[in-house]
Parts: structure tokens; sequence; C-alpha cells
């Protein structure tokens, strides 16, 4: 039986979920990287570092391949790379968004307090 699309979005997001992992993708944005550099850019335990590749790897968001004893990492698409842009993109969005908001709340603060002390 098939899963329903918005079921597989659902568990695909959830793959997104943790910080090391779109970390990883973002350094891989730049191309291929050796397990040895991701681990020097990412301040985690060897043993967690592999783990969530082993995640990105199953969910076929990355690739790798040996190179002698040197394992590399790769986006498995670049589409990969369009979904981290166009994630900075809706949270600049939601962020300038909050600022607008927050500048107008800050206004209204010092509005009420130059109406109370007026």
């Amino acid at each position: 039986m098939a899963v329903p699309l918005y079921q597989a979005k659902a568990e695909f997001f959830r793959t997104l979920g943790h910080p090391a992992r779109i970390r990883v993708l973002e350094l891989l944005q730049d191309g291929p990287r050796p397990v040895r550099e991701l681990l020097a850019s990412i301040e985690i335990e060897p043993s967690s570092l592999s783990q969530q590749l082993g995640v990105l790897r199953r969910s076929n968001l990355v690739t790798a391949t040996r190179e002698g004893s040197t394992v590399v990492y790769a986006l498995s698409t670049p589409d990969v790379a369009e979904l981290l842009r166009a994630a900075r993109r809706i949270l600049t969005e939601m962020i300038t968004d909050q600022g607008a908001l927050l500048a107008e709340l800050r206004g209204a603060d010092v509005q009420d307090v130059r109406e109370k002390t007026a």
C-alpha cells in the first residue's frame, strides 16, 4: 500500500529536523567533503555525526563515495541546496515580519508612556 504524499512529506521534513543534519547539508552546498572536514566544521562527537550522516544517506539526501580510506559526502541533488535557500528566504521573511511587529509594539509602548505622563 502506497504512503499518502502528505505523510511522505511529513517524514521528509522530520528527516531535516535535526540541527546537525541541516549543518551537514549546508556545508555540502559548497561541494563534496570528506567526513574529517565535516567533523571539524560541526562540533559533535564522531559517532553522532556518523549517525546523522546515516539518516541523510538512507533518505537519499546525500551520497557517500569512498576514496581510499576516506569517505566523501555530497548532496544527492542540487534541489537539496535549493530547498535550503528557500528555507533561508522564508525565515528571513518571517523575521522581517516579526521585526516590523516588534517595532510597532515598541512604538505603541512609547506612545502609551507618553500619554500616561502627559
